[in-house]
């Protein structure tokens, strides 16, 4: 019996039958970019999170390069400023910054959590800090509470990239609803996924999501007049209406994703595996991965594997060690470095069988 790390085949199966017959909605309206289906969806999701504006793009990196450009344009930040930003996130999140000329400082994680620490923040703000960019990594949301207190003392943004954590909620507030703008991501694998690319921008800023919806296209509101100088990342209307079938279920999917969580944290024990730790309500975690640290990763992985178990790494290398950011090199970010070094993701998704959950839990804890 194999173990798969994520069938999406298995996923979607359950929704095919809707997903066709959206699909087919679509392309018999002859309408495919920047229409109704988007505009519901956008209406939807919004109101799912909890926030006024939602404007879909192409992709979750897009949402955040999107969601920095758009405040530069509106005089929030210039090039050069900075943006703190978790040392232990995936790289799209570094990229958003430096692909608009501004500056990340990078900021070690609490390694309970993998995210990154509000304490550390507070120390790394500078004169030239705009924002303090939090990455809700793996699932669980970051110290949100923590890191809107500190913004607010020093009257600076705070952006979520949410690209993991569809549906995390604390005290009745969902990601997405945290911040001054959240970027998600609804690629395949995520909680709520798309079949293909996609991306949104959420926040209660009329203006900022004024200019976002200029910048996605073209830079223009009225078709051939162009107020700025945009891109095309536009939402498609096939994958958002997509997403409005997958949106309907996606508690559904996160209670599952939650009990197999559970029953990995239940039964897997060894002490060479350290556990997730999740900071107060479980609620704050939606478990878009199970991540597990291992000194002995690659034995750990070598050993799962021998016993048709598939894993990942998330992620492997640290952003400031990517061969892309040289001048990031000299960085020491021994917590971060570590967790790079020591993370294991085992699978979890909400089509797992009782009887491959036991599979995983029974190799853990021969290891």
């Amino acid at each position: 019996m194999t173990v798969p790390f994520l069938s999406l085949r298995e996923a979607n199966a359950p929704y095919m039958d809707e997903l066709k017959a959206a699909a087919s909605r679509v392309i018999e309206s002859g309408w495919y970019i920047l229409g109704e289906e988007l505009n519901s969806f956008e209406r939807e999701f919004a109101d799912y999170c909890g926030s006024l504006f939602c404007i879909g793009v192409g992709n979750g990196l897009d949402a955040l390069i999107l969601t920095l450009r758009a405040y530069i344009a509106l005089g929030r930040m210039s090039e050069g400023d900075e943006i703190i930003v978790p040392a232990n996130t995936f790289i799209a999140t570094i990229l958003a910054i430096t692909q608009n000329r501004l500056k990340p400082v990078l900021v070690e994680p609490d390694p309970r959590t993998f995210n990154i620490d509000a304490e550390r923040v507070s120390r790394a703000i500078g004169p030239k800090t705009r924002a303090i960019m939090a990455v809700h990594l793996y699932g669980q949301l970051a110290a949100m509470p923590e890191l809107a207190a500190i913004a607010r003392a020093r009257d600076i943004l705070l952006i979520e990239d949410a690209a993991q954590a569809h549906g995390a909620m604390l005290g009745g507030v969902k990601a997405g609803a945290f911040g001054d703008a959240a970027a998600f991501s609804f690629f395949p694998t995520k909680n709520l996924g798309a079949l293909g690319d996609a991306g949104a921008v959420l926040t209660n800023d009329d203006g900022l999501a004024e200019r976002l919806r200029a910048l996605r296209n073209y830079g223009s509101k009225v078709k051939y007049y162009h107020e700025c100088e945009g891109i095309n990342s536009r939402l498609d209307e096939i994958q958002a209406a997509m997403l409005r079938v997958k949106l309907k279920y996606i508690d559904d999917e996160i209670a599952s994703r939650r009990r197999i969580a559970a029953a990995y944290l239940d039964g897997i024990k060894n002490p060479k595996i350290r556990l997730p730790f999740i900071a107060g309500d479980p609620a704050t975690h939606v478990w878009h991965v199970f991540v597990v640290q291992c000194e002995q990763r690659e034995a750990l992985q070598r050993h799962l594997a021998s016993r048709d178990i598939q894993t990942l790494i998330h992620y492997p290398v640290a952003p400031h060690l990517q061969k892309a950011y040289p001048d990031l090199h000299d960085l020491t970010l021994p917590v971060s470095e570590r967790l790079h070094r020591e993370v294991l993701s085992l699978p979890l998704g909400p089509t797992l069988q009782p009887e491959q959950v036991a599979k995983v839990i029974a190799a853990c804890c021969e290891f």
